[in-house]
């Protein structure tokens, strides 16, 4: 997935390092690889880090605690699912920015994700997004941001939430630079499904570079067990992606069937991968129902039902516990992996050539490539630009968040009249047809890997309706 190259063994213990002793140098993306303001090369090794529903990232005492032993562990990121953009996450952002972390911070929340059946991209979405955008874009260890992570995510489905992702990814490009904020590259995070690739990943990056990702990403859980490069469908994945033009990695992987894992995957993305992918992110950091935890913190699997127990019936603070093997398992894989091809970004000259936007096709990728992008605009971005957000505060953040809600409200109650008629230009042009079967390897990695039940803690209905009374409830 790239080329060769030997990076001095300086730089490649800064862009690995978990221990730092000043602030951590920023990430920018140059070609197809990321970059540390250094100039070392810099891979993930990431942990899926969303003890409760709303936000990790407020709980300092409890930062630091899991921050040590990350540490320890051998990891330089995790990634953040949902945030609430009203809190104050300082303490929590400098606890990992100590121990030499980084964050990837989803800019959705339950509510305001783009939804992959009725898509829309408005008014309150855009707000929300860029609250979020607002509140971290100050912290030097944010990484990047996702647009959106999973929203197409089943074969046969519907790709026609595909220019809304586009919409919302040119929309924050283009906040994110009104506001002179530091150019964190916005990402994307897609299902592993056979029959949606190359389609989106291309689609995500063709075109305009003004709504093309600065990154892409895959939640992968096909190494299950005893495979190989080969067996597993990681080296037919690396041959796929050689010619991607943007920086990919995986955001997620950690099949866990057997028990026991090994993470062996961990040598193949670190080897021979690792002239086109940038690392990887376990999942996850607790342990929950799914088994796919790291750590515990205690108390084991308690009643859910009972009115005091903790989200999902698991402790979700304290002090970490490894879990046996995975945690020593994984942190043994880390001590000894190392990127085979890197490079540094002074000798790194990129050798980039655009793609085009993928045809329909049926049966497969249904949406026109030179269908229109639903962008709000530069007057909506204008508008936004001018807003000022209520001062951060504490856990709750409730109070601060009252202001905000009248304007939201109001947008979202328009929302369907706002993305009517574009969503019908868009389906009148779909092929309504499901994609191509996944592949046999694909379809046993499904069969291992979480569900949404798995990855949020709790869930939420989708659609106007569920936009609308999410966003009361989320402020």
């Amino acid at each position: 997935m790239a080329a060769r190259f030997v990076l001095p063994a300086l730089g490649l213990l800064s862009a690995l390092s978990s221990t730092v002793d000043a602030a951590l140098p920023t990430i920018t993306t140059k070609g197809t690889k990321f970059f540390l303001d250094s100039g070392a090369q810099f891979f993930f090794k990431g942990v899926a880090y969303q003890l409760v529903p709303e936000d990790p990232l407020i709980d300092t005492a409890q930062c630091q605690r899991d921050a040590t032993l990350m540490q320890q562990l051998g990891a330089n990121s995790i990634r953040v699912y949902h945030v609430n953009p009203w809190a104050n996450h300082d303490g929590c952002m400098a606890a990992f920015d100590a121990a030499g972390i980084y964050a990837l911070i989803d800019l959705d929340t339950f509510n305001t994700t783009v939804t992959q059946t009725e898509p829309m991209w408005t008014q309150a979405q855009f707000q929300a997004y860029a609250h979020v955008m607002d509140t971290f874009s100050k912290y030097d260890n944010v990484a990047g941001f996702y647009i959106g992570n999973e929203i197409i995510n089943s074969a046969g489905a519907p790709t026609l939430a595909a220019p809304y992702i586009k919409a919302s990814t040119a929309d924050l490009k283009a906040y994110q630079q009104k506001m002179n904020y530091r150019r964190i590259p916005i990402g994307y995070s897609h299902a592993d499904v056979l029959g949606l690739r190359p389609g989106l990943q291309d689609y995500l990056v063709c075109g305009d570079s003004a709504d093309a990702l600065d990154f892409f990403s895959l939640n992968a859980y096909e190494w299950c067990g005893q495979q190989t490069y080969e067996t597993s469908g990681y080296a037919a994945l690396e041959n796929a992606t050689a010619y991607y033009p943007a920086p990919i990695f995986i955001s997620e992987t950690g099949c866990n069937q057997p028990a026991g894992r090994t993470f062996a995957d961990q040598n193949a993305i670190f080897g021979p991968m690792s002239t086109t992918w940038s690392g990887s992110i376990i999942y996850e950091w607790i342990q929950e129902e799914n088994q796919y935890g790291l750590i515990t913190y205690g108390g084991g699997n308690t009643n859910a039902l009972n009115s005091a127990a903790p989200a999902g019936g698991f402790v979700r603070s304290g002090t970490p516990t490894p879990v046996t093997p995975d945690f020593s398992n994984l942190e043994a894989v880390w001590k000894t992996v190392m990127p085979e091809y890197s490079t540094s970004a002074a000798a790194y000259s990129p050798n980039v050539t655009p793609i085009s936007c993928p045809a329909s096709t049926a049966g497969g990728w249904e949406v026109d490539p030179n269908g229109p992008i639903p962008t709000l605009g530069a007057a909506a971005v204008t508008a936004m630009s001018g807003y000022t957000a209520p001062a951060a505060t504490g856990l709750s953040a409730t109070s601060s968040a009252s202001s905000a809600r009248s304007s939201l409200t109001s947008a979202a109650s328009s929302a369907a009249s706002s993305a009517s008629s574009l969503r019908n230009s868009l389906q009148s042009s779909a092929i309504a047809t499901g994609a191509a079967a996944v592949s046999s390897a694909s379809a046993a990695a499904t069969s291992a890997k979480p569900n949404a039940a798995g990855k949020q803690v709790s869930g939420v209905s989708t659609g106007l309706g569920g936009l609308v009374l999410g966003l009361l409830m989320w402020l």
